[in-house]
């Protein structure tokens, strides 16, 4: 493929290849960090298991509710980091038995922020 770039007023024919393929990235589920012991954790109920944070940010987004059936991968809420987001998935099948922050609280890596029975 050829394109037209002006750099300083110069024009300039480049050919570049394009790579068609898709990217096929994977999806990353980091666990929870060191330190933790945030308002979301000391909430957390202690039944069944959870979705951690897995690094300090605020909650940007909640893609679950109450009593919804996720499944393991399934990306549940997405946190917000350095003008970042990540997307945080469940690391278990189940159902959402409670949300333990509400979109727009602050996080440490490592604090429960949904439990999944």
């Amino acid at each position: 493929m050829k394109l037209k770039v002006t750099v300083n007023q110069i024009p300039y024919e480049v050919e570049v290849e394009v790579d068609d393929s898709p990217a096929g990235l994977p999806v990353v589920n980091i666990g929870g960090g060191a330190g933790g012991g945030g308002a979301a954790a000391a909430a957390s109920s202690g039944s069944g298991s959870g979705v951690a944070a897995p690094l300090a940010g605020s909650v940007r987004k909640i893609l679950v509710e109450v009593g919804q059936e996720v499944e393991v991968g399934e990306v549940v809420a997405v946190l917000e980091a350095m003008k970042m987001e990540t997307e945080i998935t469940s690391p278990v099948a189940g159902k959402v038995t409670k949300i333990l922050v509400d979109v727009g609280a602050a996080v440490q890596g490592g604090d429960q922020i949904i439990d999944i029975g």
